[in-house]
């Protein structure tokens, strides 16, 4: 991935008068989508680089930080769901409280003007910038005309009946509601993680599960999954586990996941997992055979899913 930092790094000589995606990308939720596919379409007309320019830590974190929403991508995550989206270039704005003060003009030309040299910024329609998000595209269009680059702006984009935010987005994972949260991002819900030591619980009634340690913010709510884990670039599916596993006793709050068909040691193993339908509740059983029972169907009821659906 090729990316930079403001304001550690020049901007590379081959990123000449790029066009540029500007914007948060929590998520990369199908309104990214429409304005990447519309930079990249633009960039090969003008035979220039297709960049983002993203920030790091999230706004919010800075500004407000107890009303700073929970994210739905790491940056590792988010990068390279940019790179595979065909963007070229990634510029990273370390976001600081100096820079919370800027007033919009400052931000453009401190990031877009002298560091970037862009010939085109698109943004989605309700983008807000500057200190107390004084700036919106009106102004920031004004600014472009006053200094050498285009901007344009993508309407917000729907599915059915319902706008395409990272908010609305969050909120689903929240609630459990991860078909509706991966229909809106349009791809699943994903937590990256590796495998750690648990209590053997599972392996111990016949189902053994991988315990996750997770790089994440957002876990869905408590409850059991129909889930897809990406190992090594192979695919498997399962079904997954959050929450307290409160027939052992309330502890603390985990992730684990049975992977169907994998018998191969995952001690320290990176994974990927990607949540496509939440199946029940989380429950307290009177014993492991009841629970054993009941996961035996989670386990038929996953597999029923999956044989419905392309992997």
């Amino acid at each position: 991935m090729n990316i930079i930092h403001f304001p550690d790094n020049d901007c590379p000589a081959m990123w000449q008068r790029p066009v540029l995606a500007l914007g948060n990308f929590d998520g990369l939720h199908r309104g990214h989508a429409a304005i990447i596919n519309r930079v990249r379409g633009r960039a090969n007309e003008r035979g220039v680089l297709p960049i983002a320019l993203t920030f790091d830590p999230h706004p919010p974190r800075v500004i407000r930080p107890d009303k700073a929403p929970e994210l739905l991508m790491t940056a590792t995550q988010k990068f390279e769901a940019l790179t595979a989206a065909g963007i070229g270039g990634i510029a990273v704005v370390r976001f600081t409280e100096e820079m919370s003060r800027w007033a919009p003009e400052r931000f453009v030309i401190n990031t877009l003007v002298e560091w970037l040299k862009v010939s085109e910024v698109w943004v989605g329609a309700n983008f807000l910038f500057g200190h107390e998000r004084a700036g919106n595209f009106s102004l920031l269009r004004e600014l472009g005309a006053r200094y050498g680059f285009r901007a344009e702006k993508i309407e917000p984009v729907r599915y059915k009946d319902f706008v395409v935010s990272s908010t609305r987005i969050r909120r689903l994972v929240a609630e459990g509601s991860v078909d509706e949260a991966g229909a809106l991002l349009g791809h699943h819900y994903a937590i990256d993680g590796v495998v750690v030591r648990g209590e053997g619980r599972g392996r111990e009634i016949g189902v053994p599960t991988a315990n996750i340690r997770f790089d994440n913010e957002l876990l869905p709510l408590d409850g059991v999954y129909a889930t897809l884990v990406t190992l090594d670039g192979v695919v498997y599916s399962g079904v997954t586990n959050v929450g307290l596993r409160p027939t052992f006793g309330k502890g603390r709050r985990v992730l684990e996941t049975h992977i169907f068909d994998l018998t191969r040691d995952l001690y320290d193993v990176p994974l990927r997992l990607s949540f496509v339908r939440r199946l029940r509740d989380e429950m307290e059983f009177d014993g492991v055979e009841s629970l054993r029972s009941q996961i035996e169907a989670d386990c038929r009821q996953a597999r029923e899913l999956f044989s419905q659906i392309s992997l």
